[in-house]
């Protein structure tokens, strides 16, 4: 399968993801994700994974965003450097910082990780 982050739902969810509409985003790339096979559904579900941590810390759940923040890196920690358009190794570098200010029990001042 080829992600098409220019139209479609992938696209309208990287929309609400740069929005930090967070839930939205997981809403529109759910709906691909219950298609896929493997190893595409893994790898969108890990964004998912994201996208739902992001929503927990917009609602203050510090816990649940560190949680789901690891599981989804266990999952890109399978792919390549690059994998169906999203820089996945910066994206788990960011990943990583942001896992390790929430074990320090602070709210991490750097960006939202970037998909693309």
């Amino acid at each position: 399968m080829t992600f098409d982050w220019k139209t479609g739902p992938l696209a309208e969810g990287l929309r609400c993801y740069c929005d930090e509409e967070f839930f939205l985003a997981h809403e529109h790339w759910e709906l691909v994700w219950l298609r896929l096979g493997e190893p595409e559904k893994t790898f969108l579900q890990a964004l998912i994974q994201v996208t739902a941590a992001f929503h927990h810390l917009q609602r203050g759940n510090l816990t649940g965003t560190a949680s789901l923040l690891k599981r989804a890196l266990r999952k890109l920690e399978a792919y390549p450097p690059v994998c169906y358009g999203v820089a996945v190794e910066g994206l788990r570098e960011s990943l990583r910082a942001w896992i390790g200010a929430l074990e320090r029990d602070e709210r991490p001042v750097i960006p939202f990780p970037a998909i693309l």
